[in-house]
């Protein structure tokens, strides 16, 4: 199972979308069973621009396997988050809940944000960076 965070998906999502991350989400979406989470979801309906747009993405989200916000998982970030901050590492929580639902899942985090390559280093995250993809 592969757990793509919103930054992969916006460059898929867009009109004038980037060519390398489309080819590569298509092939994940064939080939893969793909996650996805509240904050994901939230990110990505709360930026449709239209109704028809909400509806035809939210139809598509809802049939990816759903990671699901538990008392476990919230604990499980807290502490994330808890342990980066003791080594200096400052990343917005909500990228820490990201994380940390990939690690408690066992998924690899397909992504577009350096956030979750710091994070990576520095826990059990394992990630497929788009980053270099984008410079």
């Amino acid at each position: 199972m592969i757990l793509i965070d919103t930054s992969a998906w916006i460059f898929a999502l867009k009109k004038n979308f980037h060519p390398f991350v489309k080819e590569r989400i298509d092939t994940i979406l064939i080939e893969s069973d793909v996650a996805i989470n509240g904050i994901i979801g939230l990110e990505l309906l709360g930026g449709a621009k239209t109704e028809k747009e909400y509806d035809r993405l939210k139809s598509r989200l809802d049939a990816l396997c759903y990671i699901e916000a538990t008392k476990s998982l919230w604990d499980n970030a807290s502490k994330l988050a808890f342990d980066l901050k003791r080594k200096g590492i400052n990343v917005p929580y909500t990228d820490i809940f990201i994380a940390a639902s990939a690690i408690q899942e066992m998924t690899v985090l397909l992504h577009a944000d350096s956030h979750f390559d710091t994070i990576a280093k520095h826990s059990d995250l394992k990630v497929e960076s788009l980053v270099p993809r984008l410079k």
